[in-house]
């Protein structure tokens, strides 16, 4: 048996945040059954936005990648928050990343690898997922990226 979760988190420098309240009318997670929805998560870091702005206009892949990375963090405080344990996650089925993009911006995917490499080093093979990276022109708060997710749970 290999690293719990957390542990795995904290040898990448990770220690859970405070799973972050909803910013309007509805709640940061739903199960049905067997399948945990997370809310979409933006990329919070000390309770604040950790960058804003456009994509291909005021940040670069690397630091959209960064961002979507914080949202993956913040995703994980949600599922635990909704679990009480992350070890009862099965596995990660699907994410999908929203990635505030400037006219002409086609690295989405890119970004998106920021969410994805960080699900995979914290769970392992059961990270491996679906997933779809979409363009929006804004997001909430004028975040750069926003990461939901469904887990298959105990």
């Amino acid at each position: 048996m290999g690293d719990s979760i957390e542990a795995k988190l904290a040898g990448l420098g990770i220690v859970l945040p405070q799973a972050a309240a909803p910013a309007a009318n509805y709640v940061p997670f739903m199960r049905s059954g067997d399948l945990l929805f997370t809310a979409g998560q933006l990329p919070l870091k000390d309770g604040k936005l950790a960058a804003t702005g456009l994509l291909g206009r005021d940040l670069d892949t690397a630091a959209g990648r960064e961002a979507a990375r914080l949202c993956a963090v913040n995703v994980l405080a949600q599922a635990k928050a909704a679990l009480g344990d992350l070890e009862l996650v099965r596995r990660l089925v699907k994410i999908t990343v929203f990635v505030a993009s400037a006219p002409g911006f086609t690295e989405q995917h890119l970004v998106a690898n920021g969410a994805s490499d960080l699900f995979v080093a914290a769970l392992g093979e059961p990270g491996r997922h679906a997933r779809s990276a979409v363009g929006t022109a804004s997001l909430p708060l004028d975040a750069p990226v926003e990461v939901e997710a469904i887990f298959e749970v105990e």
